[in-house]
């Protein structure tokens, strides 16, 4: 594989730009075409803004000289004095300040090749599958003749491009631009162009036509123009100028015969030319028929994939920063809106490069690519989704429990959060919709609804079940009130008032709980099922009131006390003072049997025959059963205890009459007046006696009157105290002076003041008491 450069200038600038053999003499294509193309070409991003300009004809023809002099190429020429072959392969070129492509064709019917036609079938059906124009180069004098017009080869051309047609059913055509060599005018042009056209015609009829094609005109499948030179030896200034005319049918779009029609256009990119045509080669080599349609979609889906893949890698480099935050829980902002950017830009990038291939291949790989976007963006939407409805689950939590700290409508608190609360998650969930997708954010919505609906449904038991409790210490508070005031004056008529209180309370009570359900929206039977369950609740807490006043030791405390009412104090509550002539039996039986009046009154509740209750009775309370309080055992049990602790205050009572009795007789009060009053005497005519006695007197009458017996006691006793260890000490250090004898009668006599002072201490503690 070889590659020529152009020559250079003496300022060592190129004349032409360099040229490439795409396919060598052995049939093998070039790899260097893509480098070409961009680099030396500089065409690699021009897209379909380029031509490709064929050519073939008889070896030895001028074909290399034509397109050097039209395109300004150094394709080599032929030595004019060794008639011999110059082009092998088919080399192609880059026009000189055009976008024009031109492949020069080794020429048909050359000695080197002989009867090899097989060369030659093959590169002249590659320049009709990639060329807009074939420029049949020709002598005037082989105009007529069959093999020196290449009429063979054409016809091999024209059958191949029926089956492409066929298959392709498409619009475009080829145009065949014969260049009549060295005319010198013997012949008009115009007889040559119709000997020619004459010459298609037939062999057109010639060709075996496809099936539904057998009508067709070959002008439907090629246009045809018609040009002569002059003779370039023999009129040098005429061929040059006849030359400039026709580089201008090639460069001039204002010319009335300019060669470049949009329907000449194979539609290839100029960046995947390479690509369309090393497959349209292989097809030629592998012997199957020229099947453009399908080289084009191969070369369309091999560059749609390539430039897919570039888009889609910048893609994914981009969307990488939303991947953490979301899966941390976090809700991005401008997520949709970034989300949109990126696939659009990626999008407008594939279009760019991708859009100039054949439309349904790149309609089918561009929806791949917005497919594969949208999946990856997807993932994004959906995370996004299930933060936001975690988010929205706790923003409607916290919202509702702020609004119930205080007075409230559960109903409306409720709803206005769940408005908000949705109101924000749909447009936050709008706003991550993406055009082009079928994303829908139904089953999240849903999700959410559901989950406002239990955390609505759990507040409001919750909240109930705060309400009711708190109507049931109110109304506990109030049963404990007047039951302990009933309680305290007991009569016949007792449980009348209780039952009619507990009744008032009661109903006022489910007057709230109705008036606080209507903010709750509760239904009917949810009322009356939490009204049965209110009065169940209250007559518990009514009898648990009732159990801990009339308990063992609190029942035993009123019996005692209604008996002190009527055994110790008068009728006008003043206390009762024993006589010897009262009758203490008999006020004792009364008070007890007034005491014992009390155990069939507690016993049972009494429920008023104009009231009803309506409580209702089931496993947990029976409320027949309810209505006893002291079983008969109780009361006979209670009955005892009470007898035997009366009896007490009887013996009591009996006691304080026996001591009131039990006085110091007059007349031994007299007869001590009468045998001390010789002292009295001595005591009140001596100053002395008077004075101390009267000192003595009244130290005592103070010390009685401030109640200091108490400390004048313990401050004696502690000067004893002192005196007995000071004594003590004495009689320890004196060893020398005293003998055991001594010590003996000391301590003895120690003891004996000691237990003197220990039994006046047992006394006082006695007098005391």
């Amino acid at each position: 594989m070889t590659a020529e450069n152009a020559q250079l200038q003496p300022n060592g600038v190129a004349k032409t730009r360099p040229r490439l053999q795409i396919i060598d003499e052995n049939q093998h294509f070039s790899g260097e075409l893509p480098k070409y193309m961009k680099e030396e070409w500089q065409l690699g991003e021009v897209g379909f803004n380029y031509n490709l300009v064929a050519v073939f004809g008889s070896q030895s023809t001028g074909k290399s000289t034509l397109l050097n002099r039209l395109f300004g190429t150094n394709f080599d020429v032929m030595s004019e004095t060794a008639r011999r072959q110059t082009t092998k392969g088919i080399w192609m070129s880059c026009g000189k300040d055009m976008n024009v492509l031109i492949m020069d064709v080794e020429g048909t019917d050359g000695r080197e090749r002989g009867e090899d036609q097989d060369f030659e079938r093959k590169s002249a059906l590659f320049s009709m599958a990639t060329s807009n124009v074939i420029i049949v180069n020709l002598w005037e004098h082989q105009v007529g003749l069959y093999q020196g017009a290449n009429m063979g080869l054409l016809k091999t051309v024209f059958e191949v491009n029926l089956q492409l047609f066929q298959a392709a059913r498409s619009n475009e055509k080829t145009l065949l631009l014969f260049v009549i060599r060295d005319h010198v005018g013997a012949t008009p042009l115009a007889n040559l162009s119709n000997t020619l056209t004459a010459d298609l015609e037939r062999i057109w009829q010639s060709v075996s036509k496809p099936e539904g094609l057998e009508n067709c005109m070959i002008t439907d499948y090629f246009d045809f123009m018609f040009t002569a030179l002059p003779h370039k030896i023999l009129l040098p200034k005429e061929f040059e100028q006849e030359v400039i005319k026709l580089r201008e049918r090639f460069t001039n779009p204002n010319v009335k015969d300019f060669v470049f029609k949009p329907n000449y256009s194979k539609r290839v990119p100029a960046d995947g030319l390479h690509v369309y045509c090393q497959g349209i080669w292989e097809q030629i080599m592998s012997n199957k028929d020229l099947d453009l349609p399908t080289q084009q979609e191969l070369l369309a889906q091999y560059r749609c994939d390539e430039i897919a893949t570039v888009a889609f890698e910048a893609f994914l480099g981009k969307i990488k920063g939303f991947r953490q935050p979301i899966e941390a829980g976090k809700i991005l902002e401008d997520l949709g809106p970034n989300m949109e950017e990126i696939r659009n830009a990626t999008i407008k990038q594939f279009d760019k490069d991708a859009s100039r291939y054949l439309t349904e291949v790149y309609k089918r790989k561009r929806a791949e690519i917005l497919n594969k976007t949208n999946s990856q963006l997807h993932v994004f939407f959906t995370g996004q989704l299930k933060n936001l409805t975690k988010k929205s689950i706790t923003s409607f939590t916290a919202l509702v429990q702020e609004k119930l700290k205080g007075e409230y409508d559960f109903s409306e608190v409720v709803s206005n959060a769940r408005q908000n609360v949705e109101n924000i998650f749909i447009t936050s969930a709008q706003a991550i919709l993406l055009s082009d997708t079928d994303w829908t954010y139904d089953e999240e919505y849903t999700q959410l609804k559901e989950s406002i609906d239990e955390i609505g449904a759990k507040l409001r038991v919750e909240e109930t079940k705060k309400m009711v409790k708190a109507l049931e210490k109110s109304f506990q508070t109030q049963v404990n009130e007047f039951v302990s005031l009933y309680f305290k004056s007991p009569g016949p008529d007792m449980w009348g008032k209780i039952i009619r209180k507990f009744q008032q309370i009661l109903e006022n009570i489910e007057n709230q709980l109705l008036k606080r359900a209507k903010s709750f929206n509760s239904s009917e039977e949810e009322n009356s099922t939490a009204i049965e369950s209110l009065r169940k609740r209250s007559w518990l807490q009514f009898r648990k009131k009732v159990d801990e006043e009339l308990a063992d030791n609190m029942f035993l405390l009123k019996l005692r006390e209604r008996f002190e009412e009527k055994f110790r104090y008068d009728e006008e509550g003043l206390p009762k003072v024993w006589k010897p002539e009262d009758d203490i039996d008999k006020h004792f039986r009364k008070a007890r049997e007034e005491a014992l009046r009390l155990i069939p009154i507690f016993s049972n509740i009494k429920i008023p025959d104009d009231l009803e209750l309506n409580i209702p009775s089931d496993e947990e309370l029976d409320l027949e059963e309810s209505l006893t309080i002291l079983s008969e055992t109780r009361q006979h049990d209670l009955t005892v205890r009470f007898k035997k602790e009366s009896d007490a205050f009887y013996l009591e009572a009996k006691r304080s009459v026996v001591a009131t009795t039990a006085r110091v007789p007059y007349w031994i009060i007299l007869l001590i007046v009468i045998l001390g009053w010789n002292e009295f005497m001595v005591i009140i005519t001596s100053p002395t006696y008077l004075i101390f006695f009267s000192f003595v007197g009244f130290v005592g009458y103070v010390v009685y009157f401030l109640n200091l017996f108490g400390p004048v006691e313990s401050i004696c006793r502690m000067f004893v105290t002192e005196v007995l260890n000071y004594i003590t000490v004495q009689i320890k250090g004196d060893k020398n002076n005293n003998d055991d004898n001594n010590n003996n009668s000391t301590a003895t006599v120690a003891k004996t003041f000691t237990s003197f002072m220990g039994n006046g201490d047992e006394s006082v503690t006695k007098k005391e008491q």
